[in-house]
């Protein structure tokens, strides 16, 4: 059984205050995008993990799809399977495509073998995995706030537009991306702005709070922002801590750029 693992993006993304457990609460928007790895599982005599595409480090039983089936096999049956990712989206790049790999382990393995696992239990085990997790099993576009992980919805779509996704070959750790950070508390609650504001109006009210701090540091993303902007882009930005950038075009760009990208209609 083969299933796509999906990317999102970040519409917006404000570092509020610093939790007393150390990490910080956010409030920002998921949002999911048609740039997938490939996942396949089959049964097999023995439990295994390979990899292609993009090197994956510290694969061990730090993966994620590897830790989604010890998750699910400490409640259910589960026969020893052979698992293979193919990696296309970039590790540290702010698109989530880890913890897609994880969350999809766990629908793909619940509709495999007929575990008949709910939705909302199914969004339980992925918290497990990681905080951005649980936003794959529904995988449709909600309002994040505390750490990452409490989702409302939220009356928002890029439906019909298009986006150029920008890959410089540049990573960011999240520790990196907070080096710096201020936290601060936006004068409007984001959800509000995006459900009233129209999009052209984005640009300067909707921002991503890491990049202050990651363009400080790597000034190529500062540019690639600029470059989007330039060429037609009605909103551009940083997805999550970095370094990858998207911006969104009314009508398919003929966008020019010397780094990798991928244009997308959504």
């Amino acid at each position: 059984m083969v299933v796509f693992p999906n990317a999102k993006i970040n519409i917006g993304l404000n570092i509020i205050e610093k939790r007393l457990d150390g990490y910080h609460n956010i409030e920002s928007c998921f949002y999911p995008i048609p740039f997938t790895d490939a996942l396949e599982v089959i049964e097999s005599k023995e439990l295994s993990f390979s990899s292609s595409g993009l090197e994956i480090p510290g694969i061990g039983n730090d993966n994620l799809c590897l830790k989604a089936y010890q998750l699910l096999k400490q409640k259910h049956e589960l026969p020893p399977v052979a698992i293979h990712l193919h990696k296309n989206i970039p590790i540290g790049a702010g698109l989530g495509g880890g913890s897609a790999d994880g969350a999809f382990m766990i629908k793909l393995l619940n509709e495999k073998f007929n575990l008949e696992i709910s939705l909302k239990e199914q969004e339980k085990l992925a918290d497990q995995l990681g905080s951005d997790c649980p936003f794959f099993i529904r995988n449709e576009a909600v309002y994040v706030e505390g750490k990452g992980d409490v989702f409302s919805p939220i009356n928002f779509s890029l439906k019909g537009k298009f986006l150029v996704l920008v890959l410089p070959n540049i990573h960011v750790s999240t520790a990196e991306a907070y080096q710096g950070i201020i936290p601060t508390k936006a004068s409007k609650k984001l959800k509000k702005v995006l459900e009233s504001t129209h999009i052209k109006a984005y640009q300067g009210a909707v921002e991503n709070g890491f990049e202050k701090s990651v363009f400080g540091q790597h000034p190529t993303l500062a540019q690639l922002k600029k470059e989007l902007l330039a060429q037609g882009a009605v909103y551009a930005s940083m997805s999550g801590s970095g370094a990858s950038l998207f911006g969104v075009f009314k009508k398919e760009p003929n966008f020019k750029s010397s780094h990798p990208f991928k244009v997308f209609q959504l």
